[in-house]
């Protein structure tokens, strides 16, 4: 995919983020309508996807940058910008478990970090995302839960001031529950985060959404997870 020049990428991502973060109707607050035309299709041709990816923007974007990645895998990107963890587990039965995928890739935190919405404990996060991967593999799909990416900032809600730190406590959090329950942890964090918790400018043009080539590394990370989960 040809890469997009930096001011372009900047001004896109700064415009999309700001629709996906404050277009949600109050009739469908939740998103069930974003993707249901595409689940009904999929229902009726019983082309089942082998991995949905559940997400915010960060899951959003990596469907538009790469489209390539998901259609030469057969996977499926569920991503809605702006939403929480609550928003994703109240969709996660129609945008996941109704697909039928033999796994489902898990991505969420950022959005409750910055407070989007309304402001939930970090307990809350973990506890939001354990009811996905339960209701996963209550539904014979193979949970993989990721790490949250980096971010130190929030470009659209600046007074967050300690959202590095809370993103490594959470992701620990997340990592214990994984390791303890047989699940595999893709740990983006690490690779991509620099000294300050923050992406590196050259990975992400607002410091909280990769890159378009910044996936090429998630993309390394989660398949070789992917191949573990299901092996």
């Amino acid at each position: 995919m040809p890469k997009i020049p930096t001011m372009r990428k900047t001004t896109f991502i700064i415009l999309f983020t700001t629709m996906t973060i404050f277009g949600f109707s109050q009739e469908d607050w939740f998103g069930f309508n974003r993707f249901r035309a595409d689940n009904e299709r999929i229902a009726q041709s019983g082309d089942c996807p082998e991995v949905v990816f559940m997400g915010n923007s960060i899951t959003e974007y990596w469907a538009l940058y790469h489209p390539d990645f998901f259609r030469g895998h057969r996977y499926c990107g569920r991503g809605i910008g702006g939403q929480t963890s609550t928003q994703m587990l109240a969709r996660f039965t129609a945008d996941v478990v109704n697909l039928r995928p033999k796994a489902v890739v898990i991505m969420a935190g950022t959005n409750d970090v910055a407070h989007n919405a309304y402001w939930v404990e970090p307990d809350r996060v973990v506890d939001n995302i354990v009811a996905m991967c339960q209701l996963a593999r209550a539904n014979s799909i193979v949970p993989l839960i990721s790490s949250i990416p980096p971010c130190a900032s929030f470009v659209w809600n600046p007074e967050i001031k300690d959202a590095a730190r809370t993103i490594v406590s959470i992701n620990e959090r997340l990592r214990a529950y994984a390791e303890s329950n047989g699940i595999v942890y893709v740990d983006y964090h690490s690779a991509l985060a620099d000294e300050h918790g923050g992406f590196p400018a050259k990975l992400s043009a607002d410091g909280c959404h990769p890159n378009p080539d910044t996936y090429f590394i998630m993309e390394e990370l989660v398949l070789k997870a992917i191949g573990e989960a299901l092996k």
